[in-house]
């Protein structure tokens, strides 16, 4: 089995808000990914949407599988989680040049940040790291949203209240003015005054349940299934409602597999995973793995003979040059990425049952670069 590399400049999601805006005529975006032109255009994300998973389940999402039934897939970014699509989506640039390059991973003085959260763990509670990790310049790049807004386009974010604010967003989708939204109903109502207040208009829209039932039970679960069916009406009530010619793309920032509960390393509790290892980072099916000094050759064997065929591991460089990452990757940017990445194969999770106890107990997982959960949509609905 070979892992599926982003298609970096081809069809990933670093791809997607530089080919909307070139639609809506903002200097230096190129069109990508071939979409059409609007001057209103909302982008839903739907967290933890996978293609493989949408493609198998048409008859509770009879509208998204209509549009996904016109348009090829395209590929997540690696490692495929949260934190890092939305900064691909927001900077329009892969993980190398955005320098977001996992759900956890070593930030300054070797600390290991959480992107989701922009916070380190200590004592077993999260301490916030804005004021010694300031977004801004973690993550200096100016992001799309800001280069539309300095081009006269309106720029909205539509997405739970605790987004607004935090170091992710600050990080990655500053330039835009946030809107709260709390449910399907008001993420819908506020989506669409946002679209229709001004003559030109670009709206993020954010939906995370769908990945929270993924996570808990699976997504090939009856809960799974029953909210895929309420993102459904979400995204067919956004587009009956836009404007005339406004365009609604919908876009997932991952899939996810099923963890077999035979299939699950404890690195927690396996000490020939330990030795000559300083950090650990990332999450169960992508990990970042910070050696001792003179001490990655070793590592490597030791995980190599440990894991076997049930993963990809990679020192620094050789992952680097195999692309993971993107085209290149700053030099602010290569101290985040482990000494070695690991890449879980078919159904492994790396879980850490100390450390990570929640996120150890999950049935769905991913990060990795199989088809599930690299995969995502890009369905695009234009108002006539």
């Amino acid at each position: 089995m070979k892992p599926l590399v982003p298609q970096y400049g081809a069809a990933a999601l670093a791809d997607v808000v530089p080919s909307i805006l070139a639609g809506l005529g903002v200097p230096d975006m190129t069109p990508i990914l071939g979409l059409p032109g609007a001057r209103r255009v909302c982008l839903l994300l739907v967290d933890g949407l996978g293609w493989k998973s949408l493609r198998s389940r048409e008859a509770e999402a009879p509208f998204l599988s209509s549009l996904a039934s016109e348009r090829e897939p395209i590929t997540a970014g690696f490692p495929a989680t949260t934190a890092t699509s939305i900064a691909a989506l927001g900077t329009g640039l892969p993980p190398g040049e955005n320098g977001v390059v996992g759900y956890s991973f070593a930030a300054a003085d070797n600390v290991m940040l959480n992107a989701l959260g922009w916070h380190r763990h200590a004592d077993g509670r999260p301490v916030d790291l804005r004021s010694r990790i300031v977004p801004e310049e973690f993550q200096p790049h100016r992001t799309a949203f800001e280069r539309a807004a300095d081009a006269g386009v309106a720029v909205s974010i539509v997405a739970p209240r605790d987004q607004n604010g935090s170091g992710l967003s600050r990080a990655v989708l500053r330039g835009g003015r946030f809107i709260s939204a709390h449910t399907l109903g008001d993420l819908t109502s506020r989506t669409l005054e946002a679209l229709r207040a001004h003559d030109r208009a670009f709206c993020y829209a954010y939906h995370g349940d769908l990945d929270v039932l993924g996570h808990v039970y699976g997504p090939s679960s009856d809960p799974w299934r029953h909210q895929l069916a309420y993102v459904d009406q979400l995204a067919a009530r956004i587009a009956d409602g836009l404007p005339h010619g406004a365009m609604l793309v919908i876009t997932a920032d991952h899939g996810m597999v099923e963890i077999a509960a035979d299939d699950r390393v404890d690195l927690d509790n396996e000490p020939l995973l330990q030795d000559g290892v300083r950090m650990l980072g990332g999450e169960a099916r992508a990990r970042h793995v910070y050696t001792e000094s003179g001490a990655t050759d070793d590592v490597f064997d030791a995980w190599q003979d440990l894991l076997g065929d049930r993963a990809w591991i990679l020192r620094r460089d050789d992952a680097i040059a195999a692309g993971w990452f993107g085209p290149q990757v700053d030099d602010r940017v290569r101290p985040r990425i482990g000494d070695l990445v690991v890449a879980a194969q078919r159904t492994l999770a790396m879980t850490r049952t100390r450390t990570e106890v929640r996120l150890s107990r999950f049935v769905g997982q991913h990060g990795s670069l199989t088809p599930h959960e690299q995969l995502v949509p890009l369905m695009v609905f234009q108002k006539g």
